[in-house]
């Protein structure tokens, strides 16, 4: 098939790449370079097969051509991690929603089925030992920053199920649970890297909060497999999918578990949410996918623990510095 990536020059974007490219499809890539890097695609950048643009999803003059000459669309392009959202909320609006309705309305005048990737942070505050896709959204409120990408993934995927209904484009929304894997950059308030960066370089390891806040972490790898899965079965079509792993760790027993599967010498801090992040800055205590429906509809388990993660990112890190 010939398939656009949009974001494809980001961590989980730039792996769907590399995969699709060896499945023996041709891959174009629109990336705005904000937080994606085109040195990710260093592996298939000269692949025949490959094309890679500079671009916006917010112009629709790249975005359109590109759209009406592939069969499929991976739509991966948006404002992410919390800093980038609490410090550009605008522009991260915006790109998520604005952006999102270019895709769907593109997609929709040429008929090209979409594959939208959503977030468990539509989920807010539902601290439910195992959220299904069907469980309610707790939101703070509207002004509290914090929840302005929870919203606008919402929107996205209102919008793309809404395509899906009332005009019969082909929809397939996914939630991603923290994806982490070679390539993920600390730098946007994503954790296990920023952890596994300071452990190798034996500086503190800061946490913000208590700590006690729980998280479950999926391999990028094994997140491929499953979106790989999704998108090109037939039953998937028009439905919403957590793709994520359901074993659950604390932010204190990360730290400690990257100190010591990483032989470091850091010492763990801690810094207020409202220092890190300013005031009126909320978190969730916990977020744990239920991943039967994905198991379901395609047989799909994640096969890549927390001590591979560590080991993969660490180095993968050892290798750029």
């Amino acid at each position: 098939m010939q398939i656009l990536v949009t974001g494809g020059a980001g961590f989980i974007g730039s792996h769907l790449c590399e995969r699709l490219l060896s499945d023996g499809h041709t891959v174009t890539v629109l990336d705005s370079a904000t937080t994606g890097r085109l040195s990710n695609l260093s592996k298939v950048i000269d692949s025949p097969h490959f094309k890679a643009f500079e671009g916006s999803i917010l112009d629709t003059d790249v975005l359109n051509p590109l759209i009406k000459d592939v069969d499929y669309v991976f739509h991966l392009a948006a404002a992410v991690g919390v800093f980038n959202i609490v410090n550009n909320p605008l522009a991260s609006l915006l790109t998520n929603i604005r952006g999102t309705e270019n895709v769907l309305e593109a997609a929709h005048a040429s008929n090209t089925p979409v594959f939208l990737t959503s977030s468990s942070e539509v989920y807010g505050k539902n601290v439910s030992d195992s959220l299904k896709e069907s469980d309610d959204r707790i939101l703070g409120s509207p002004v509290t920053l914090r929840w302005s990408y929870s919203e606008a993934k919402a929107i996205d995927e209102s919008l793309a199920y809404a395509y899906y209904i009332e005009r019969q484009l082909e929809t397939r929304i996914v939630r991603f649970f923290n994806t982490v894997g070679p390539r993920q950059l600390g730098a946007y308030g994503m954790v296990v890297p920023r952890f596994v960066q300071a452990a190798l370089a034996n500086e503190p390891i800061t946490i913000y909060g208590d700590g006690k806040q729980t998280r479950c972490f999926a391999h990028v790898y094994d997140v491929i497999d499953a979106v790989i899965a999704v998108a090109f079965a037939d039953n998937t079509v028009g439905k919403v999918i957590n793709i994520g792993n359901n074993v659950e760790i604390s932010i204190n027993d990360l730290a400690q578990k990257i100190i010591e599967e990483t032989g470091s010498k850091s010492k763990i801090i801690y810094v207020p949410y409202q220092e890190a992040y300013g005031e009126g800055f909320e978190d969730m205590e916990r977020r744990v996918p239920n991943i039967e429906l994905i198991n379901k509809l395609v047989g799909w388990v994640p096969n890549r623990d927390l001590s591979t993660i560590i080991a993969d990112i660490s180095a993968e890190m050892r290798k750029t510095t």
